[in-house]
C-alpha cells in the first residue's frame, strides 16, 4: 500500500467510525424526548426510567463522537493539506457553524444529564429537544460541506486559482438538499431498527418486558415511518446525481454504454475488463425513469466518460447494491409492522415480528456505510468534482502507512472499549429495573 491508498484508507477508516456516532447523536436524543415527554403525560415511571437509561448511552456515544470527529477535523488539514489550503476559505462556513451547533449540543446535553429533580420539568424537557435539534443540525452542516465536494460552487476557478468566493453559495449548493434529507432519514431508519433490534432481542429473552415494550415501539415508530420515505429520498438524490455526476450513476449501476431505455440493474457480477454485468436482474427502461423521469430518456455509460475520470466501478456498484438491497428488506419490515398496528395487532406480540427487528438490528448502519461507500468511491478520482484531484490533494509527507495502522489500532480499542460500556450499561439497566410492575 502506497502513501496515497494509506492516506485514503484511514480517511475512510475515521469516517467509517465516526458515521455511527453521529447517526446516534442525530436521532437518540428524539427517542429520549419523546420518553420523556410521555413520562412528564402519564407519570408512568417506566418512560422516566427509560428516558434515563437512554440519557447514559447517549452520554457515552456522544465522548466518543466527539473525539472521533475532533480526530477527523486534523486529518482533513495533515492527510489533504492541498485540498485545505484551496477549499478551506470557500467551504469552511458550514464547519465553522457545526462547531457551534456541537457546543450547543454538548451544553444542552449536559444540563439534560444533570438536570433531574433540579430544574422545571417543561424546561428539562426542551433541554433534551435541543440536544436533538442541535445534533442533527451539526449533522446538515457537515452533509453541506461534504456535498460541496460533489458539487462546488461560490467561487470562480480561473487559471489555477480560487476567486470570487462567497461561502454562502457554497454552502448551499445543488447537492446539499438531496444529500442532507438522504442522510438525516438514513440516521433515523439505521439508529431506530438498532434501537428497536436490541430492545426486541431483550423482549424475546423474558428481561423486563413492559420497560423494553413501551422502548421498541417508539425506536419501532421511528424507525419504520423513516424507512417508509427513504426511498423518496433516494429517488431526489438519484435524479440530481444524475445531473451532476454521470459518472457516479453510471459506476452506481455498473451502467457500461450509453443506450436508450436503459435498464435497472440488480445484483450481478462486474466484469470491468470486458464490460459488463454478469448474472444480474435486468429492468428495461427503469433506470432512464429513475433518473430522468421517463422510461426512453437515454442515460450516460461509462463510455461516454474518460477512464482516467471514472470511479471504481465494482466497489461502487456493490456498495450501492448493498444499500438499496437493505432498504428494501427494511421497508418490508415496516409494511409489515404497520399492517400489525392497523390490522393485525396480534403480531405485535409474536416472537417472529420481534426476530425481524433483531435480524434488522446492523442494516440500517451497514446501509449508511454502502451509501458513504457510494458518495465517496464514485466521486472519485475527484476530491472536489471536476476540479481537484485527490491524488494532487494528499501530503507529500512519507510514512502515511505506519499512520494509519496506528489509527486503525486506536479505532479497534475505542470499538471494544464502547461495546463493552454499553453491554454494561444495559445489564445495569435489566438489574436496576428487573421485576418492574
Amino acid at each position: 500500500m502506497d502513501d496515497f491508498m494509506a492516506a485514503r484508507s484511514q480517511m475512510a477508516l475515521s469516517l467509517g467510525f465516526h458515521i455511527i456516532f453521529a447517526c446516534i447523536g442525530m436521532v437518540m436524543p428524539f427517542f429520549m424526548a419523546v420518553s420523556h415527554f410521555y413520562w412528564l403525560r402519564t407519570k408512568d415511571e417506566i418512560y422516566k426510567n427509560l428516558t434515563k437509561a437512554w440519557s447514559k448511552g447517549v452520554a457515552i456515544l456522544f465522548a466518543t463522537g466527539a473525539v472521533s470527529g475532533t480526530v477527523l477535523s486534523f486529518e482533513l488539514g495533515l492527510l489533504w493539506p492541498e485540498f485545505m489550503k484551496h477549499a478551506g476559505p470557500i467551504f469552511g462556513m458550514p464547519f465553522s457553524l457545526e462547531g457551534t451547533a456541537f457546543f450547543i449540543e454538548a451544553i444542552a446535553l449536559g444540563f439534560f444529564l444533570y438536570g433531574w429533580d433540579r430544574f422545571n420539568p417543561w424546561f428539562h424537557w426542551f433541554t433534551g429537544v435541543i440536544v436533538g435539534v442541535s445534533g442533527l443540525a451539526s449533522g446538515i452542516l457537515v452533509v453541506a460541506a461534504n456535498a460541496w465536494m460533489n458539487s462546488p460552487a461560490g467561487f470562480d476557478y480561473v487559471n489555477g486559482e480560487y476567486i470570487n468566493i462567497d461561502p454562502v453559495a457554497a454552502m448551499f449548493n445543488d447537492a446539499w438538499f438531496s444529500q442532507a434529507l438522504h442522510m438525516c432519514i438514513a440516521a433515523f431508519v439505521a439508529t431506530g431498527f438498532a434501537v428497536a433490534g436490541l430492545h426486541a432481542l431483550m423482549i424475546l429473552k423474558g428481561k423486563n418486558i413492559r420497560f423494553h415494550n413501551k422502548a421498541f415501539k417508539i425506536a419501532a415508530i421511528f424507525a419504520t415511518v423513516a424507512a417508509v420515505l427513504q426511498p423518496l429520498s433516494g429517488d431526489i438524490s438519484a435524479k440530481d446525481v444524475a445531473q451532476r455526476q454521470p459518472a457516479k450513476l453510471a459506476a452506481m449501476e455498473a451502467h457500461f454504454h450509453t443506450e436508450e431505455a436503459a435498464p435497472l440493474i440488480l445484483g450481478g457480477i462486474v466484469d470491468e475488463e470486458k464490460k459488463e454485468v454478469k448474472y444480474a436482474i435486468k429492468l428495461p427502461g427503469m433506470l432512464s425513469f429513475l433518473a430522468h423521469g421517463d422510461f426512453k430518456t437515454p442515460v450516460t455509460g461509462l463510455d461516454q466518460i474518460p477512464e482516467d475520470e471514472q470511479p471504481p466501478i465494482a466497489v461502487t456498484h456493490y456498495a450501492f447494491q448493498i444499500m438499496v438491497g437493505l432498504g428494501m428488506i427494511m421497508l418490508l419490515i415496516s409494511i409489515i409492522y404497520f399492517v400489525a398496528l392497523w390490522k393485525k395487532p396480534e403480531w405485535l406480540t409474536s416472537r417472529w415480528l420481534l426476530k425481524l427487528f433483531v435480524a434488522a438490528t446492523p442494516m440500517g448502519y451497514i446501509a449508511v456505510e454502502a451509501g458513504w461507500t457510494v458518495t465517496e468511491v464514485g466521486r472519485q478520482p475527484w476530491i472536489i468534482h471536476g476540479v481537484m484531484r485527490t491524488a494532487d490533494a494528499v501530503t507529500p509527507m512519507p510514512g502515511i502507512i505506519y499512520s494509519f495502522y496506528m489509527y486503525t489500532a486506536i479505532y479497534v480499542s475505542l470499538s471494544i472499549i464502547v461495546i463493552f460500556m454499553l453491554y454494561r450499561q444495559i445489564k445495569m439497566v435489566d438489574k436496576l429495573y428487573d421485576n418492574q410492575p
